[in-house]
This record gives structure tokens, sequence and C-alpha cells, in this order.
């Protein structure tokens, strides 16, 4: 990098500095007031700020844009138009308005719609949100918006995260004027997404049949050295990552994503980057633009980027934390308890909130998780368990205690002792870290730690704000009617209290791991939705209908639409990846095992006319014959399973077969494939093993 990282930092962003240096004040002012007060969007500003930004993006090389939304495939999606407009004598001139910069019209009929919208019903609009930054890429200006369709209802993953950050500022500025905050108007949700990936040599991508198809090895036997010693983690970075790696930085950089830490995950070949904390709404869309640019990077290096949850079967998964908290427009954390928390009635009360909420709707959270691929990392000793749970240490949960018993908590300040003389002491932190909870507090935010490391985070943030949303708006109900009156702090307290009556169940700080949890779970009554089809059907229960439309997130219709979206999707993931699994099973896996024993045969016919024994081949001859046969008839069991699946035609119903008996004989195929692989020499065996895989980069 020629260049310093302020220089290039959000180079190729619309950024506040570029509009205040490129918009007439009036027009900024008038601009900004949308932004920070959601005030509506007049069209003569509109036309200003599209003349402005055509012109910032043409001199940037952009020739067109495209309006990047986030429809409910889960990725994201853009149709890029050019600037060239005819003029006289046969010319053409660059021209951008407002309307164009506001509204488009992609087609609605070609994405999942759960229903919404029928194939004869093309019309859906996009909508520009000006809360999140435009920038360059690739020649083209990137637009971001929300997806709609022609009747109105949401047809994206952004639109109802942006609802659910309305939705909790109204709720927590009027719950703050409670504890006196009178200068506070808008209370935002702040994320900073951690994200894990796992990369590995193109080459021996392109053999993978199943690593293309559907972005998990379908097969494989585990290596002889895993990570068993732990030496991968914050390992030295091998040149060809660190090389990778500060690629992707200067690329993030230039399009204003703050990746602030890099390192060596537990798993061979697996790395993470962690961005800086930013609103929820960017903080998506930034995360979805981070994953594109880590594959297109890899590929430059000759490397491809893997995003699945599970892409190695025996290794570690990749997770993304979803770190989350609230702001205040005045500079407040509201999730930081300060030095003296038992003190800071305002943090305990909307830690009280939380810990209700999550209890209440543990199933929502569970469900902002569920993916076919997630189900292979949540519970597997590598990630938290799919039982949703709380940490909050040993600090904030003695505070707890001491407001459910009357008592008082006096906090002290520990530093902490190395033990040499030339080493400083320094302060000890007021809780540990426990990565096996599922929601974990540290220090100033919660760690929502089962989302899925291919997941768009706008959904669990926009469950998370809805709920929180609900819950401090019950709160303000219960202590408005003493508000400004000497029996507020004891209503505050009495209602803290009940709370961690009714919901102290939640709160777990122990190993998430161990069998005891999960007993101890059951008998504390937290629900245990192992899979995504055991948690999904729960999405419409009617007790999250009622906050969904009671904040205006979700209609009736839009949320059983989701419902079916996901059901689908998993269905379709699973037949995918069976049928991916027979025709590797078929075309390659099979015939080289049988030519090898053939080969075996042969030398064993050639042994015995020469009066020579050939016990090892014909032992190996006859092991591999039985596996075969058992292969086969796996073959055939499976595809007729896949067949009757694709029949039935209700959605529940066919997600749970092939949850069920699909995905059941998809793992017994493995089992026997990977028990063949391990006796099969290895150039024999038609594809890369994960020794050759996560090894060699």
């Amino acid at each position: 990098m020629n260049r310093s990282v302020p220089e290039i930092f959000a180079e190729n962003v619309f950024s506040d500095e570029v509009m205040k240096s490129r918009l007439p004040k009036n027009v900024y002012k008038t601009f900004m007031n949308t932004v920070q007060n959601g005030r509506q969007l007049d069209m003569t500003t509109a036309d200003f700020v599209a003349n402005a930004m055509k012109e910032w993006a043409v001199e940037k090389g952009a020739t067109h844009y495209t309006h990047w939304f986030q429809p409910l495939t889960g990725s994201t999606a853009e149709k890029h138009d050019s600037f060239i407009t005819p003029a006289s004598k046969g010319m053409a001139i660059m021209e951008f308005s407002g309307k164009s910069l506001v509204k488009g019209e992609p087609d609605a009929s070609s994405f999942p719609s759960g229903g919404l919208r029928q194939t004869s019903s093309a019309r859906g609009y996009t909508a520009w949100d000006p809360t999140s930054y435009c920038f360059v890429k690739e020649g083209s200006l990137y637009i971001p918006t929300v997806f709609l369709s022609y009747t109105g209802e949401t047809l994206d993953k952004k639109t109802p995260l942006l609802r659910s950050m309305d939705a909790l500022s109204s709720s927590a500025v009027k719950f703050l004027k409670l504890f006196g905050n009178e200068n506070v108007t808008r209370v935002t949700s702040t994320v900073g997404a951690e994200q894990e990936y796992f990369l590995i040599d193109k080459g021996m991508y392109d053999k993978r049949k199943d690593l293309i198809l559907t972005g998990r090895t379908l097969f494989g036997a585990k290596p002889p050295k895993g990570q068993e010693l732990d030496d991968q983690y914050f390992a030295n970075l091998r040149p060809r990552i660190a090389g990778y790696m500060a690629d992707l930085d200067e690329e993030l950089w230039k399009l204003g994503i703050y990746s602030k830490t890099k390192h060596n995950e537990v798993a061979p070949a697996q790395h993470e980057m962690a961005p800086i904390f930013t609103t929820s709404n960017l903080g998506t869309d930034q995360n979805e633009l981070a994953m594109e640019v880590m594959e297109k990077v890899a590929l430059k290096h000759n490397l491809v980027c893997l995003l699945h949850e599970k892409p190695f079967e025996g290794v570690n998964g990749s997770g993304k934390h979803n770190n989350w908290s609230m702001a205040t427009n005045d500079g407040q954390n509201l999730l930081d308890p300060g030095d003296t928390p038992m003190e800071n009635l305002q943090f305990l009360t909307i830690l009280c909130a939380l810990i209700k909420g999550i209890d209440e709707y543990a199933d929502l959270m569970r469900i902002s998780a569920s993916s076919a691929g997630n189900d292979h990392r949540l519970g597997a000793d590598e990630a938290p368990p799919a039982i949703v749970s709380m940490f909050l240490g040993e600090e904030l949960d003695a505070v707890l205690k001491a407001i459910e018993e009357d008592s008082v908590y006096k906090t002290e300040t520990r530093a902490f002792e190395i033990g040499v003389n030339a080493l400083p002491s320094f302060p000890k932190d007021s809780t540990d870290r426990n990565r096996t909870s599922p929601f974990a507090f540290t220090g100033n935010r919660f760690e929502f730690r089962m989302v899925g490391s291919s997941d768009n985070i706008a959904c669990p943030n926009a469950l998370l704000n809805t709920i929180v949303a609900e819950e401090l708006s019950q709160f303000t109900e219960i202590l408005e009617p003493f508000s400004h009156t000497e029996q507020f702090e004891s209503e505050v307290k009495k209602l803290m209290k009940n709370v961690l009556r009714d919901h102290r169940r939640i709160i777990f700080n122990g190993d998430g791991y161990s069998a005891e949890w999960v007993e101890e779970a059951e008998r504390r009554g937290l629900p245990n939705y192992s899979s995504t089809v055991d948690s999904l059907p729960h999405y419409t229960d009617e007790k999250n209908l009622r906050i969904f439309k009671k904040f205006g997130i979700y209609t009736e219709n839009e949320l059983k639409a989701r419902q079916e979206v996901l059901l689908e999707k998993y269905s379709k993931t699973i037949r995918i990846e069976a049928r991916t699994m027979i025709q590797m099973a078929r075309k390659q896996l099979l015939p080289a095992t049988l030519d090898y024993i053939h080969k075996l045969c042969e030398a064993v016919a050639v042994k015995k006319q020469i009066g020579i024994l050939a016990k090892v081949e014909q032992a190996m001859a006859e092991k591999l014959t039985d596996l075969t046969e058992a292969f086969y008839v796996s073959i055939e069991k499976l595809e007729s399973l896949v067949n009757q699946a694709c029949e039935i035609k209700e959605i529940l119903p066919q997600a749970r077969f092939f949850h069920d008996e699909v995905l059941t004989e998809m793992e017994r195929m493995r089992t026997i494939s990977d028990t063949t692989e391990r006796i099969m020499p290895s150039d024999k065996w038609p594809i890369p093993d994960y020794s050759a895989m996560i090894y060699n980069v």
C-alpha cells in the first residue's frame, strides 16, 4: 500500500465529508435533517444530491449506477443502468436525476416472496435508503435501497431492520425520559459483526464439486491432525494469508468499512475479520459488502474464501458474532454499566428488559440464526448450543442478586497483578468472557454468538431491536405514573425484582457445551430447538405476531411469507446437497473404488498363479467390496428419498422429511465413503482430501 490508511479510507464512499464539500449548504442541511431525524426527502433536494453524486461517481470512473438491495435470498442483488442520455447530433451526455436516485423498478417475480407475489405479477420497487452511504465499486455507483412489491409488502431483509430501528428508538427515548434524559431525541442500535471464514487453494476447490455447488464438503475423512494442538488460533500468519489480509483490509478501507482486527481462528485454514461498531443498518450493508469483497480478493490470490457455516466436518465451523448495543444521539452507550453498576439504575433496568425479552422471545433469537448450514455448527462444541441463554458474569450477577435480596453490592476495583516487577498492573475487567454462551455480556454490549457466518445480520438485529422495543415499552407503561415522584426508584427496583423472579432462568454463566446444561435447561423450561425445522414453525406464534404488528415490523402475511421462504430454502439446500452427493458418488467415488478393487483382485490372481498367498490384497479387496456394496445401496436409497421428498407438496412436512430422512441417509453415505477413503491410496481417491485442502495454503 503506497498511501496511508487515512488517505485511502472511504475514498470510494459518498460520505458526509464529500457531501458537505459538493452540496450547497442549504441542500446539505436539508439532507442531513432527513438522515438524522427521519424527515421526508423532497425531490428538489434529491435532484441536487443526485447530480452531485453522479459528478463524484464519474470522477471515480463510474459509468453506471445500481440500486443495491437485499432480497429474501439472503444475499444482495443489483441491476446496472448507465448514466448515458441521448443528446443532439447523435451524441450522449451523463445524467442522473433525483427520481432515478430515489426509486428503481426491478422485476419482483424472480425473487423468493413466500407467496406474496406470483410469477405473473412482476412489478417491484427499490427505494433509496439515505441513512446508508452510497459508494463506487467496479465502475458503478452503488445506491443502498430497500425492496418492496407493487402492493407495498416488503420483499427484502433491510426494510424490517429499518422499521425495528425506528421502533427501538421511539420506545427507548420515552423510557430514557423517565430517568431524566430530556436531551435524547434518538436511540440507535449499533452492531459490530465479527466475520469468520476459511481460505483454501483454488486448485483444490476446483476439484471438489461439493464445494462448488454447496459451499461445504459432503464427503471427507477427518485428517490425522485437526485442531487438537490449538496451534492455529492467533498463530503467526503465513505469507500467503498475510498478503490476502493486507489486500482485503485495503479494499475494505476504501469502501469505508472499519476493518479493525484480523487473525487466525481455531480451525486449520480458518480466519477472522472484525470491524469497529456502527449503526445496525450501515453495519448490515457493510457486512454484506465485506463478504463479497472477501470472496473477490481471495480469487486474486488464487484462493477461495468459504463462508459456509461448516465447510469441513470434524473441524470447527464459522460463525458471525453479532455484537449489539444501543447509543443515544448525545453519546451515551446504554449498555455501559459504568464504574459502579449497582448505582446505575438506568443501565440495570435496561439489563432487566433484555433478560425478560430474551427469555420471552428465545424462539425468535433461535429462528434468527436458523439455516441448514448453521444446523451443522450449533451445539457442536465449537459454537453456542441451540438453547438460548444469557451470560452476565460474576459482578453483574452479584448486583442482580443484591437487588433481589434488597442488599447492597459494593463494587471493587481490582488490579491484575502479574508478579513481574517490570510489568505494570492494570484494572481487571468486571467479567470474564464465555464463548459457550449464545448471548453474552462483554462489558458494554451483548455478543450474539449463534449467527451463522454466511447469514445476513439484518434479521437477528431486526428481531433483537423489536424485542427490546417491546420490553422498554412495557417498562415505560409501568413506571410512567411514578415519573418525577419519590416513589420512582423504589418502583424501578420492584419492577426489576419481579422480572428477575420470573425470568432469571435465562441467565446461565456456566459451560454451555456440557451435557449437564442440556438437562438443566430442560428443568428450567427453556426451549431446545435443535434444528431449523424445529424452530421455524414458531415464527408465527401469536405472541410473535403481536409484537411485529404492534411496531409495524411485519404484517401477518409478510411474516408467514418469510417463514415459507426459509422452510423452502432449507429443503432446497438439502435437496441440492443430496443430489450433489449422488452425482459425486456415481461419477467419481464409486468408479474409483471399483477400479481399485479390480486392481487388487488382479494382484491376488497374479500371486495365486505363482503360488503366493495375497492375504493383504485379499483382505483389502473384501473390505472395500463390502463398503462398496453398502455405498451403492445408500446411493439408491438416497435418490429414492429425495424423489419422495419432492413429491410432498406442503412446505413444513417436506422440510421435516428432508431433515429426518434425507439428511440421515446423507450422513450414513458419508460415513461409508469416509471409511473407504481411509483405506484407498491417496493417488486413487478422485477428490482432494482434508489434509491437502486445509494445510497447503
